[in-house]
């Protein structure tokens, strides 16, 4: 009785300290939102300034391509 007492113990232990380790994990691995947020909104604005210079420029030569290929 003694013996499967402590190993009651043993798996009881065994398994909150499973667990709490899961847990740290968990919230260690949640990442940091704000700074997600703010490198996907610094990358749309970056993005939106080079369309907005470069637009023209990529339209033209798109257009260039394709009267090349399908004739006057």
């Amino acid at each position: 009785m003694q013996t499967n007492r402590r190993l009651g113990d043993r798996i009881t232990r065994a398994l909150v300290t499973t667990r709490h380790r899961l847990t740290d994990r968990m919230e260690r691995e949640r990442g940091d939102v704000p700074g997600w947020v703010l490198i996907t909104l610094m990358t749309a604005g970056i993005v939106t300034a080079l369309w907005a210079v470069a637009g023209p420029a990529l339209s033209s030569m798109f257009s260039r391509a394709v009267n090349g290929v399908s004739g006057p």
